[in-house]
């Protein structure tokens, strides 16, 4: 009986967006270290919106910039949004 899972390539994906494995790696868990703080500062202020009110949004902004300027991509416009 065959299998029909594709061969996982540990390289590919990283390969499409300019890195190696490693420096995929590295940057998957700075993205994922800067996001589990961002969870906790959102919960926080969650519970206590006097805390942390720019905190969460601005983590946001860092890793879209960082996301799109790391691979040469414009950022996009300023969008204002309505509260």
């Amino acid at each position: 009986m065959k299998l029909f899972f594709p061969k996982p390539s540990f390289t590919k994906h990283p390969k499409s967006v300019g890195e190696n494995y490693t420096q995929h790696m590295l940057t998957s868990f700075s993205f994922s270290l800067l996001m589990l703080k961002g969870f906790f500062v959102c919960l926080i202020h969650a519970l206590l919106p006097f805390c942390f009110e720019k905190t969460g949004s601005n983590i946001i902004k860092k890793l879209n910039e960082n996301m799109v300027l790391k691979r040469g991509q414009e950022l996009p416009k300023k969008t204002t949004y309505h509260e």
